[in-house]
């Protein structure tokens, strides 16, 4: 079987769809644009940035139902591997509607179906067989499983010597954290709650993120500021890269894109202030999309450029 540097793990995918309509009028039908579908899901997103990089990355991912196996076709349509593990209720599905006349975005999430202990085990299972360099957990957890899963994930990672990588949020956040990553990527809120305190401000970010680094949580620390950009802190290096101005047309996927763009630049031997300047640009070029599209390439390369 062949081996994979980078893996990346969704436990709870979803297929998307993306519509327009004109105007939002209650209790009247609401006439949508034909719909666009998109495999979605972190881990998922995640392979797909990097593979629109030029990269390579095993995708492991949940799926059921019908829904289950158009995502399998729309993921392996854009060349990426995956291996799957099936489940008895089907995947959920999310919508994303575009009011063509205010250009407000409505995100309609569905919450994922309870998967059972036997598939909790299969999903155990299949990372202990795989050794990759870095694994990507991204994504919410389904219906009914236990936040501690992630930590799962964490010992076995530990165990290979493989690098986590860990995009979500909430008590699944915190308990993996305890214990210790290589790369985490909260937003400012985020970081405020794994310090316990109510705000942050963004010139607090870096010392807050040092105290995630001292503590053990994590190696790297990328704090993602929204318009304003990014600060990766690691125990000797401190990088803020400032956003780039594009005109936004969703922030669907942004936070993926950049996650990937990172993972990309890390298995390529990137410094750690390109790592964080791939994940701005890609992230940045996401936004430039409608719907759940995530970036396109030659925009992220042009907003990478226009940093240096």
């Amino acid at each position: 079987m062949k081996t994979y540097e980078i893996i990346t793990l969704t436990v709870n995918p979803s297929l998307d769809k993306s519509t327009q309509f004109t105007g939002l009028v209650a209790e009247q039908k609401i006439r949508c644009g034909t719909p666009r579908y998109d495999a979605g899901g972190g881990g998922i997103n995640v392979s797909k940035a990097i593979s629109r990089l030029g990269g390579e990355s095993l995708c492991v991912f949940t799926s059921g139902g019908s829904p289950g196996i158009k995502l399998e076709e729309l993921v392996q349509q854009e060349g990426i591997a995956i291996q799957t593990i099936p489940t008895q209720n089907w995947t959920r599905e999310n919508l994303v509607a575009l009011d063509a006349v205010t250009n407000a975005q409505y995100r309609f999430c569905f919450p994922g179906a309870t998967i059972s202990e036997a598939e909790k085990e299969n999903v155990i299972r299949t990372l202990e067989e795989l050794k990759p360099k870095y694994l990507v957990v991204s994504g919410s957890l389904n219906e009914g499983m236990s936040t501690d899963f992630y930590q799962h994930i964490a010992d076995i990672a530990k165990a290979s010597g493989t690098k986590l990588i860990v995009d979500t949020s909430g008590e699944a956040l915190q308990k993996v954290l305890k214990k210790g990553v290589y790369l985490v990527k909260p937003n400012i809120g985020e970081l405020a709650k794994l310090i316990g305190v109510e705000r942050l401000e963004t010139n607090e970010v870096e010392a807050a993120a040092q105290k995630l680094i001292e503590k053990g949580s994590a190696e790297i620390v990328v704090v993602s500021l929204g318009a304003q950009g990014a600060v990766l802190v690691s125990a000797t290096q401190t990088e803020f890269v400032a956003a780039p101005n594009v005109v936004k047309k969703s922030t669907v996927g942004a936070g993926d894109s950049m996650v990937g763009a990172m993972v990309w630049a890390l298995s390529q031997n990137k410094s750690l202030k390109e790592v964080v300047q791939w994940g701005v640009a890609c992230g940045s070029a996401a936004t430039m999309n409608e719907g759940t599209q995530l970036f396109k390439l030659e925009d992220a390369k042009l907003l990478f450029e226009e940093m240096q």
